[in-house]
This record gives C-alpha cells, sequence and structure tokens, in this order.
C-alpha cells in the first residue's frame, strides 16, 4: 500500500477542560518567559550585531566570519534561523582579525 503526505497527520481529541488546562499551562510559561527576558532586558537584541555588520566592521567576508564561528573564534547566538554577536565579543576579533591580515599579506594572501 503506498502512503500518501497526508498519512503523516494524525487527528487527537481532547477535552475541552484538558485543552483548558493546556492552554493555561501554556500561557503561565509565556509569561515567566516574557519577566526573564525584562530581568535579562541587558541582552537587547537590537544592541547586538548581524553577520553583515561584523562583515563590515571587521572589513571581513561571510566566508572568513563563517570560519571564525565554526572554529569557535567568535562566539555567536541563534535565534529563528539568524545569527547575532556581542559587539564586546566582535571588538575583541578586531586585533586578532588584523594581525591574521598581516600574516596573510606577508604570505601574499589576502583575508
Amino acid at each position: 500500500m503506498m502512503e500518501t503526505k497526508f498519512d503523516e497527520y494524525q487527528i487527537v481529541n481532547i477535552e475541552a477542560k484538558t485543552f483548558e488546562a493546556m492552554l493555561s499551562k501554556f500561557e503561565s510559561f509565556a509569561k515567566r518567559m516574557e519577566t526573564l527576558c525584562h530581568l535579562h532586558g541587558d541582552k537587547d537584541i537590537s544592541e547586538w550585531m548581524d553577520n553583515q555588520d561584523v562583515c563590515q566592521l571587521l572589513n571581513i567576508s561571510p566566508r572568513t566570519l563563517q570560519t571564525l564561528r565554526d572554529n569557535g573564534t567568535l562566539a555567536f547566538s541563534r535565534i529563528s534561523h539568524k545569527i547575532y554577536y556581542k559587539p564586546e565579543d566582535v571588538k575583541k576579533m578586531i586585533p586578532i582579525v588584523e594581525d591574521k591580515r598581516k600574516q596573510a599579506k606577508y604570505k601574499g594572501k589576502q583575508i
């Protein structure tokens, strides 16, 4: 028998009071998360930098930036498929990138 895409879906029936209890717990969880976000307001995402900001500041390519992430040189956070960096972490990278740029230039290469 051939399976179709629709065979993967299942319908689950629950009592209204069970649904209301689940919804109430979810709302409570959402409120706690909101409170935690407000407590740690110094981590406002608007203060963070995205890939383009970092590439421009460090004068590097997106591929070089990916290498810095991949090898653990530059810390980052991923939120909804987008990558962010703390400005203080990026600023620490400036002398490192400049040193790598000098080494590459000495070898006749570019970063």
